[in-house]
């Protein structure tokens, strides 16, 4: 799955739901996508948070096949940054 699919996974999600806050998913030479202003896109920019991860393990994030906080514990993803944000994204994809 291309970062840009999902992207625009991620951004059909948004459309009944509101994020405060800026978020990005770094998968290092993949890519990244942000979420912020309700929109999920694939354009590198300064967020408030960061979440590194590969891409395999951000698709099993949002597809609910890896916990957060077991993947932080197993150390899949890294987060860096303003930690209420990255708390806000459970009920986001939940």
């Amino acid at each position: 799955m291309a970062l840009q699919e999902i992207a625009n996974r991620i951004q059909s999600g948004l459309s009944d739901k509101s994020f405060d806050g800026s978020l990005k998913f770094d998968c290092g030479d993949d890519g990244v996508i942000v979420l912020a202003d309700n929109t999920a896109t694939t354009q590198d920019r300064d967020t408030d948070c960061t979440i590194r991860i590969s891409q395999d393990n951000l698709v099993k994030l949002l597809t609910g096949k890896l916990n957060p906080m077991t993947g932080v514990a197993m150390g899949k993803l890294k987060i860096s940054g303003n930690m209420g944000v990255a708390m806000k994204l459970g009920s986001l994809l939940g």
